[in-house]
């Protein structure tokens, strides 16, 4: 496909929500950090900065492969998935009590985050491959299999928020396959009694499988009220500050930011940063542009060329849903703390660069859909 064509069926609405959102995110770090201490001003934004260039160029280079070719490598791309996740316990220094990274001098790289990538794909493949078997429940029990094992092992690093997303990453894929709503509802009946096991019935037998701190973060929302010091201390900031910014926000007297009473400013909690500055108004922007983002994306898991891209652009809105709705739920208390970040806004290489590589893949699938309509429309006008 000559560039021209290429650019010719491009979704440009997806485009430039991606667009949007990347920019807002580096506005906001940039007023989220200027004031960190041991720092210079422009830190963090020329950092991430360089990240989106990054992302940037990747998600162009995924956009121009035809994301058919890559079916063909999904054992591959599932074998470097595991592999990569666990060199993170032989390789990976602890940092705050977890190993996540990957050290490699010039870059820290995180694997579990290219593992979304990676399963979107191979998982997708995995499950196309065997269409004559829908509505199998051993199927749906595989395919769950063959996530659950990457994504426990980076709840092991420990990592829940990615672990989850990666968990909601498998089940979009499930759905949109076309999984029966008795294998979801089992599978929720499974998950429901897999957190009360781990919650409440192994701690009893003082069998702990999640850490402390994890325990309080997950479970603190309930009542922020409860620790103050510690758990609920972000919350707690977290609410103060999206509170206080009102209609319209703070601008440049949003203290619990630059007083740095709001932890993880730059990170987990980022959307709360952009409420205390910028207020509802502020915040209403970023949510109407995931609205389009979502809205694009499942377009194109409907007009998809093939079951594979439509399986597979599924996965991807369902996995970018799911991180919006868990980080904006958590800054706001009605979701537990779990760390994930929010997407294309938050800091952070890794993650940014994958979600970029995940709109490569919905733009790849759009182009030759868009194409195949129109070679559809000159075999029929001929």
């Amino acid at each position: 496909m000559n560039i021209r064509r290429f650019l010719r069926h491009v979704d440009y609405l997806l485009l430039a929500a991606t667009l949007g959102l990347v920019g807002y995110g580096a506005t906001i770090i940039y007023y989220a950090t200027r004031h960190d201490p041991g720092v210079a001003s422009t830190f963090f934004l020329t950092r991430q900065l360089a990240y989106v260039g990054v992302g940037l160029v990747a998600l162009v280079v995924v956009a121009a492969v035809d994301y058919e070719h890559f079916r063909r490598w999904q054992w591959v791309f599932y074998l470097a998935a595991v592999g990569s996740i666990a060199a993170v316990f032989f390789l990976g220094p602890i940092t705050r009590g977890s190993r996540r990274w990957i050290d490699l001098g010039f870059i820290a790289f995180q694997p579990s985050e290219i593992a979304i990538w990676l399963i979107a794909l191979s998982l997708g493949a995995f499950l196309v491959d065997r269409l004559d078997s829908l509505g199998s429940r051993r199927l749906s029990a595989v395919a769950l299999a063959y996530v659950a094992v990457p994504a426990l092992m980076v709840f092991r690093q420990p990592d829940l928020g990615t672990a989850t997303v990666l968990m909601a990453l498998g089940l979009g894929l499930l759905f949109f396959f076309g999984t029966r709503w008795t294998h979801f509802a089992v599978i929720g009946a499974g998950l429901v009694a897999a957190m009360v096991l781990v919650l409440a019935v192994l701690p009893a037998m003082n069998v702990h499988l999640i850490k402390s701190y994890q325990m309080a973060r997950l479970t603190v929302f309930l009542d922020p009220g409860q620790d103050s010091t510690a758990a609920g201390y972000n919350l707690e900031q977290s609410i103060i500050a999206i509170g206080s910014g009102g209609l319209s926000g703070r601008g440049d007297l949003a203290t619990q930011t630059q007083l740095q009473f709001l932890p993880e400013h730059h990170t987990d909690f980022i959307f709360a940063v952009a409420g205390e500055r910028w207020g509802f108004l502020g915040v209403a922007v970023v949510i109407c542009l995931y609205a389009v983002f979502i809205w694009r994306a499942l377009r194109i898991t409907a007009m998809a060329r093939d079951m594979y891209g439509s399986v597979v652009a599924g996965g991807i809105s369902a996995a970018i849903l799911y991180q919006v709705l868990v980080n904006v739920g958590m800054t706001v208390g009605i979701m537990p703390v779990t760390g994930i970040p929010l997407p294309f806004v938050s800091y952070g290489g890794a993650a940014l660069i994958t979600n970029l590589m995940l709109v490569g893949l919905l733009q790849s699938v759009h182009v030759r859909a868009s194409e195949a309509i129109v070679m559809r429309s000159k075999v029929v006008q001929t």
